[in-house]
């Protein structure tokens, strides 16, 4: 067993290398670059929404009041006249990257401590490189990865940009599997 506070070093060095590799991943024209189109006639369809004052949140399109309502005529015809969809409103004005790239960062330390303490309860201090590599890189894996797939079971996101949200944690995750094997 290897305490988690002795392995501090990789878990820095891991989020640093994830973080950079992420920035990498979403800002060259990989394979990211078109995975939200604007909709038909956008800026009408703003125009149209604007007065709805819609605060930052998620909301869903028709909206049943009760499991008993989603059989009842009048909200099966909504759901046939459509559109049924689940909005995502964020705030007005500019948008910044700089909150939600802490956030990201402070999740990617997170991943890497829980890389960390698995890796660390279930592998000797003088764990062979491969064997820390396969704990720590499928912790992370599994923390970047899985956590995708259900937006496409249950929010419909197409399942291709999951397949490369999935391809991202695999990177991400042998980052980390690799930067823990190296400084273990």
């Amino acid at each position: 067993m290897t305490e988690i506070f002795a392995l501090w070093l990789p878990i820095i060095a891991s989020a640093v290398l994830v973080f950079i590799a992420s920035s990498i991943i979403h800002m060259a024209p990989l394979w990211h670059r078109n995975e939200m189109p604007a909709p038909p006639d956008g800026d009408r369809l703003q125009d149209a929404m604007r007065p709805f004052g819609l605060r930052p949140g998620q909301y869903m399109l028709p909206r049943a009041a009760s499991p008993k309502e989603c059989n009842e005529p009048a909200f099966v015809e909504k759901l046939n006249r459509g559109p049924v969809l689940v909005l995502t409103v964020l705030r007005n004005g500019p948008m910044s990257m700089a909150k939600p790239l802490v956030q990201w960062f402070f999740f990617i330390l997170v991943v890497s401590a829980l890389a960390a303490y698995l890796a660390g309860a279930t592998l000797p201090v003088d764990a062979p490189y491969l064997a820390v590599f396969r704990v720590a890189g499928t912790t992370a894996f599994v923390a970047y990865a899985a956590a995708a797939w259900p937006e496409s079971i249950w929010y419909h996101r197409p399942w291709g940009t999951t397949a490369k949200l999935t391809l991202d944690g695999l990177i991400y995750g042998l980052l980390t599997g690799g930067a823990f094997g190296w400084l273990w």
